[in-house]
């Protein structure tokens, strides 16, 4: 099986942006939010959105620089942390502006991690099952 073709440096701008990418980088949009790192890529797109934003901002904005710089970093803190609450339904969003069936990409995931959900079920069950012990430890 092929590689899914990445979009170009602009597109993926676009993409980052929340913008549909034509038809043929379906299959990189599916892999983009269900591989192993797609929280990184997730926060890897709200920091290009947010570079993009901040440049001019700095450098337009009248006012002393440390006031500029601590409103952006603000902005920053507050951005990423409504980035992180909202990671699972925009990542969930962008798979189904490319075509796929809602819940897709977590289904993806999901069946991805089955094995180390199960091995770690597992250990935990060997671990804290109730054997009969008395809790006391007597």
């Amino acid at each position: 099986m092929d590689a899914p073709r990445r979009p170009g440096p602009l597109r993926w701008l676009w993409y980052a942006a929340g913008g549909r990418l034509p038809a043929r980088h379906r299959d990189w949009v599916l892999h983009d939010t269900t591989c192993r790192t797609w929280h990184v890529r997730h926060f890897a797109r709200t920091v290009a959105l947010l570079t993009v934003l901040s440049v001019p901002i700095a450098l337009l904005v009248p006012g002393p620089l440390w006031l500029r710089l601590t409103a952006l970093l603000l902005g920053w803190l507050v951005s990423l942390q409504y980035s992180l609450f909202v990671m699972e339904e925009a990542v969930e969003n962008r798979v189904v502006k490319a075509g796929f069936p809602a819940g897709t990409a977590r289904a993806t995931r999901a069946a991805a991690t089955a094995g180390e959900r199960a091995a770690a079920a597992r250990r935990y069950a060997e671990r804290y099952r109730d054997d009969g012990a008395d809790p006391g430890g007597d």
